[in-house]
Order: C-alpha cells, then sequence, then structure tokens
C-alpha cells in the first residue's frame, strides 16, 4: 500500500456510514484519502494484515501508514486532515478513549435501526472511483 495516502475502511452497507464517506469526500481538499468497504475483498485484505478484530470492529478503520486507528480515534484523525475547522474536532483526543468509544459504540450499535441499510455495497460514480481501492 502506498503511504501517499490515508485509508478509510467503512461499513458498506450502512446507510449512516455512506453517508459519513460521502461527507469526507467532499471535505477532502488535499485528497489523501482512499476508500474501502470492510466488506470488500481489500477490506478483509487490510484487516487481515492489521490484525483487527472484525467482530469488535465493524464500522470505520483509518489506515495511515503502518498504524491503524478504529472508531472514535479513527474519527478523530480523519477530522484532523480535512478542511474548514473539522481539524479542531481533533481536540477531543483529550476525552479518554473508553468515553469516546462507549458514545461511539452505542451510535454504531444503532445505526441500522436509526439510519437504514442497504441490500448491498455502495457502487461509486465514474467520477469517484479513484478514490475507492
Amino acid at each position: 500500500m502506498s503511504k501517499n495516502y490515508k485509508i478509510i475502511l467503512f461499513d458498506g452497507v450502512c446507510n449512516l456510514c455512506n453517508g459519513a464517506i460521502n461527507f469526507v469526500i467532499k471535505k477532502d481538499n488535499k485528497n489523501i484519502f482512499k476508500f474501502a468497504a470492510l466488506q470488500s475483498e481489500i477490506g478483509q485484505e487490510l484487516t487481515s494484515k492489521y490484525n483487527i478484530d472484525r467482530t469488535k470492529v465493524d464500522s470505520i478503520i483509518l489506515i495511515d501508514g503502518d498504524k491503524h486507528y478504529e472508531k472514535s480515534s479513527a474519527a478523530l484523525h480523519i477530522a484532523k486532515h480535512m478542511g474548514s475547522a473539522y481539524p479542531l474536532l481533533f481536540g477531543f483526543m483529550i476525552v479518554p478513549k473508553f468515553i469516546r468509544n462507549a458514545v461511539y459504540d452505542y451510535i454504531a450499535r444503532n445505526r441500522y435501526k436509526w439510519f437504514g441499510k442497504k441490500e448491498s455495497c455502495m457502487i461509486p460514480t465514474e467520477e469517484l472511483k479513484g478514490k475507492f481501492l
């Protein structure tokens, strides 16, 4: 994997996750993110390579070089690299991880009930295909 970009793995059938990915794509002014669904072949290869337990992390993962971030840490590290004022959200890293992840896990547990679920992973449009692995 190239270290020139950061990889965001996401739940490809989750409406909330897909909305979040579309939002990140719009705010990725520096074009530093690439995306892959956790359910995809590359998503499975990367979670295996980084020894990520998919039974414990099933919504968002950020791979940045040799490091990876899960759950709330992934979301905050993503915000750090976005345009506008979003990097300010990285300040929430001072909140202990167990508190951040408790909130994150609550939303993740209810995401299908609140936002719905697709039958299959999203298919990127022609202009967005270069953003996906």
